[in-house]
Parts: C-alpha cells; structure tokens; sequence
C-alpha cells in the first residue's frame, strides 16, 4: 500500500534516504541540534565527548547537559576539566605524583575532594 503523497514518511532531504540512526546533541544557546554520524565515523565510541569538546572550543560554551569534571591544584595554576570522570582522576593523581601538590577535583554533582600527594 502507497500512502499519498502528502502522507508518506520524510525520511531524508530527498525523501529517498534512510533515516538516521546517529545519536543527536543540541545546544540551545545556539539554537540547533547536530547529528553526530561524522563524529562516530572519524572517532567511534568519543563522538559524544568530542563533539562537546570541539563545541566548547569554538564556541566558549558546551552543549545542553555536558557537565565537566575540574580539577585544580592547591599549589600552582594548573587546572584541567574532562567530561569523563576517569580523565579528571587520572590527571589528578598523575600531577600529584609528578609535582607533589595537592589537587581538589570537583565533581559533576558539586562534590569535592582533595587528592594530597
């Protein structure tokens, strides 16, 4: 069955491509929604994180619901954010061990904890 015209599915620009399947991301300060099919074929499984790494980049913001991980040295004015959680650790402990300073990582539900070489 064929339905008219006006009431077929739109699945692509032209009608005649799939709908995709790619995982959307939206910022509402810049008013659009990305598909995200470019960044998992060039990235795989980070196409989430990168996309909200290079939208910061480029536009001083993130996009709707990244919250960042902090961390920041007691000592000197280093200070990183990672979306993952394992990225902010993993500087963390390794700034500890290479400068003996102390570090506070903030956490995305506004804990804190202090990380003492």
């Amino acid at each position: 069955m064929t339905l008219p015209a006006e009431r077929r599915p739109v699945n692509g620009p032209d009608d005649t491509e799939p709908p995709s399947n790619d995982p959307t991301i939206s910022c509402r300060r810049c008013g659009r929604e990305w598909d995200l099919g470019e960044e998992l074929d060039a990235v795989g499984n980070q196409a989430f994180e990168q996309f909200a790494l290079d939208h910061r980049h480029h536009t001083g913001h993130f996009p709707d619901g990244v919250a960042t991980w902090r961390v920041e040295c007691r000592h000197c004015p280093e200070t990183v954010e990672r979306i993952e959680e394992g990225g902010a650790k993993r500087w963390a402990h390794t700034h500890v061990r290479h400068t003996n300073h102390a570090v506070t990582i903030h956490g995305t539900d506004g804990t804190e904890r202090v990380l003492e070489p």
